[in-house]
């Protein structure tokens, strides 16, 4: 991939308040400078940002409906009446169901939980969801995740008795269902302080609030904290303010105490005895949880995650491990399949979006394969495939392009739609295919700009090798967790040569393990560079080259520093 890196060195101005912001936080410049960028730019912020309170997290209270929720749920309990939990079947809704699950069944017994079935039932609240919630004698269903978009299926559900409380953070629409209450940050109506939580988020300020309307002590809601850091790690919601504490404590609980089913997952994964990433939720964790649903049901990574015994639990977490395994393989050839259309569209002219449709394509795959192409191609992306007598899809983006908005540009020609900036889903009927193609394209030409299509890295800082200390080790660990609006610090250092051991490495000899020095210092630097064995002749050949990467820990030799190195080129004569 060719990348463009984009560094702007600081403004005499800014080196000097970096300088006097750096000197009363006990940080270096540059990373007083890393601070200014992320917003933070008073002692009492840097103090925030640093060490992330619980008490910091606001009155659940503030957020629209949540007194009518609680009101509602308080009710259902003192009349003993079964209430159903019910959720996505992706990562995040799996774990909101999870949480809000595990909590209130400490409290109430009458209560179960419900997964509709991707292949089945489809996404949000299904008619069949509903009548077996009627047949089962619930009278409350609690809705995470999903449920802002389903009129129709909500005014049903009233029809028969059924009241809905909807926990949601995808986009309303002007028209809301008839709910008993939605909580959605997110509603044009709520003064909420923040409106980026993820559903697993929404859940657990529900919960927030029951227990403070109940006088049930925050503690025991702590244990459950581990459920936050993996929906929003794995729904990719900005990592600040109140999604910042919730990820930051949600990851120490799942370092010190995981819930048994994230306890087994992680095993599954061999991520056992080091400290767990929101990386390591992205990569290992999220896929797993997500492959059930993908695959077959999510309902079995509920179970999953609600489960009390480690023996049970670790069964159950190499049903879904095996579920990952599958879902790889379906992935690489659809990806492949793709790609190879794209290719041969390319070659007659471009575009500035991807619209690709096959009705043999895995409808619990396309997510996946939409987000590989956007990362290809840097391009906003819909994959559509099959789906009885209508057409399913899934959006992503780029940087900065809401594909939210240009599918709802569109609303005319489909049957449903829904989601955020980042990603969406909708549904069509057959015929509608070419106009979508036509119109979502047209959309995405007018409103892209140029540089949210090309693969950028923005340079944080210009440094040399002896300036990555143990305390700047340090200073930078205090950073995380990372994510959307606190991305991982990239560095780039200029003019380094191979010690003499670099070496391409891998299944299929893909990347390169290097071991560099600079023309600065002695220090020999370790570094890995994933998927760029191409430059492996060059690097070899004793000529100096410019390097962009960030500084991660060696998880082989606790303490030293190893280069995660995003892109190299020759330097400059």
């Amino acid at each position: 991939m060719d990348f463009k890196w984009n560094y702007k060195p600081p403004t005499t101005e800014q080196k000097k308040a970096a300088n006097d912001f750096g000197e009363k936080l006990g940080i270096s410049p540059m990373l007083a400078d890393l601070l200014r960028h992320r917003g933070v730019d008073t002692v009492s912020a840097a103090k925030r940002f640093f060490h992330p309170q619980l008490a910091d997290l606001y009155n659940p209270f503030l957020m629209k409906d949540m007194d009518v929720a609680v009101d509602r749920l308080n009710d259902a309990m003192g009349h003993k009446e079964r209430i159903m939990v019910y959720g996505d079947y992706d990562v995040d809704g799996c774990t909101a169901v999870a949480l809000v699950y595990k909590f209130l069944q400490q409290f109430y017994s009458n209560i179960e939980y419900y997964i509709p079935d991707r292949y089945d039932e489809g996404y949000g609240v299904s008619k069949k969801g509903i009548d077996y919630a009627k047949e089962t004698g619930v009278k409350l269903i609690i809705i995470l995740d999903c449920g802002i978009k389903a009129i129709d299926e909500i005014a049903y559900a009233n029809s028969v008795g059924i009241d809905f409380i909807i926990c949601d953070h995808h986009v309303p629409d002007e028209v809301m269902p008839s709910a008993f209450a939605i909580l959605n940050p997110k509603r044009p109506d709520d003064t909420y302080p923040f409106k980026h939580l993820s559903g697993c988020g929404v859940g657990f300020k529900f919960m927030q609030a029951f227990a403070k309307n109940n006088n049930i002590s925050f503690s025991h809601l702590i244990s459950l904290l581990d459920f936050c850091a993996v929906s929003i790690a794995s729904d990719i919601v900005p990592v600040m303010d109140e999604n910042r504490i919730l990820a930051y404590h949600g990851l120490k609980q799942l370092n010190q105490n995981p819930s048994i089913g994230l306890k087994a997952i992680i095993d599954i994964c061999g991520l056992n005895g080091r400290e767990l990433s929101m990386g390591d939720i992205v990569f290992k964790i999220g896929p797993r949880i997500n492959a059930s649903g993908r695959m077959e049901n999510g309902k079995e990574s509920v179970e999953l995650l609600v489960e009390k015994d480690l023996n049970i639990a670790l069964n159950e977490a190499k049903n879904i491990n095996e579920y990952n395994e599958q879902r790889k393989d379906i992935d690489k050839q659809m990806t492949e399949e793709a790609n190879q259309i794209v290719e041969d569209v390319e070659s007659q002219e471009h575009h500035s979006s991807i619209v690709l449709y096959d009705e043999n394509w895995k409808k619990g795959i396309i997510g996946i394969v939409a987000s590989r192409l956007t990362e290809i191609y840097f391009r906003p992306t819909v994959v559509l495939t099959r789906d009885n007598e209508f057409v399913t899809g899934s959006a992503r983006s780029v940087t900065g392009f809401d594909v939210y908005a240009a599918i709802k540009s569109c609303r005319d020609l489909l049957v449903n739609f829904g989601g955020h900036t980042y990603a969406a889903g909708l549904t069509m009927k057959l015929d509608k295919i070419d106009e979508f193609k036509k119109r979502f394209q047209l959309y995405v030409e007018e409103h892209i700009m140029p540089e949210q299509t090309e693969a950028i890295l923005n340079i944080d800082a210009m440094i040399d090798f002896k300036d990555i200390t143990k305390k700047l080790q340090a200073d930078l660990k205090k950073f995380s967790p990372y994510g959307p609006c606190n991305t991982k610090p990239l560095f780039c250092t200029k003019q380094v040569y191979d010690y003499g051991t670099s070496k391409v490495v891998g299944r299929e000899q893909e990347h390169i393990k290097l071991e560099l020095v600079d023309s600065q210092s002695s220090n020999v630097m370790n570094g890995i560079a994933f998927g760029q064995s191409a430059s492996a002749r060059y690097i070899k050949s004793k000529r100096s080259f410019d390097i962009v990467y960030t500084i991660e820990e060696n998880i082989y030799k606790r303490g030293e520093a190893q280069l995660q190195i995003e892109d190299i080129r020759p330097s400059e004569e």
